[in-house]
């Protein structure tokens, strides 16, 4: 006959009580030594029956052993999460003050370029036209400068080109110098061009000019 299932609620009959749990503890005590044995697995087992008497299982030669380990891990584990929800709370303190101040920064911003002027009191008013003025000083120094830079790379720049053209003037002035001390030099280079020129007219097929 197969047996019906069992109802998870306390057992009224006394006797009845008393020998299931008599069963059962005797069952998860032996479960408890083959859950060590098969999987090298530390087990410690408590039981208290209704009348107060101990029993108990340990795999460990020292049962307080295996408790003193509980509790140094169930500590851990506690100040793990301590620690994990106070850095939670840091993290939102955190979040909260950088909104604070992106919002604080976009009021400023829009105070600046001329709007939400309506709230803000004479005081504010002159701070805003202060913090305008610097801001507008910095840029007219900025600007100066840049433009002073740009004016000195023009002007090594000509400086550059006038000497260039002044070495380019000297090497013309010097050959024409040559050219009018020495008149035959001045005729030995006409015809050498003249002939290099003929040379050049027969190499390319030209016909050759009188």
């Amino acid at each position: 006959m197969a047996r019906g299932k069992i109802q998870m609620r306390r057992i009224e009959n006394a006797t009845n009580r008393q020998v299931t749990f008599s069963k059962r503890r005797t069952g998860l005590l032996k479960k408890a030594h083959e859950l060590s044995v098969l999987c090298d697995a530390e087990v410690t087992m408590i039981i208290f029956s209704q009348k107060g008497r101990l029993y108990q299982f340990s795999s460990n030669s020292e049962i307080r052993k295996t408790i003193d380990r509980y509790r140094k891990s169930a500590n851990d584990a506690d100040t793990y999460q301590a620690k994990m929800e106070q850095h939670i709370l840091h993290l939102k303190q955190e979040t909260m003050d950088i909104e604070r101040k992106i919002e604080l920064l976009e009021v400023s911003l829009r105070k600046l370029s001329g709007q939400c002027l309506g709230s803000c009191s004479i005081d504010e008013i002159h701070m805003i036209g202060d913090q305008l003025e610097r801001s507008l000083s910095s840029v007219r120094a900025r600007k100066a400068q840049l433009f002073n830079d740009q004016i000195q790379q023009l002007q090594a720049k000509e400086r550059s080109l006038k000497e260039e053209n002044a070495k380019l003037l000297a090497k013309h002035h010097a050959n024409s110098w040559q050219l009018s001390a020495h008149p035959g030099a001045a005729a030995m280079h006409s015809r050498s061009s003249r002939s290099t020129d003929v040379e050049t007219e027969l190499f390319i097929g030209l016909p050759k000019l009188n």
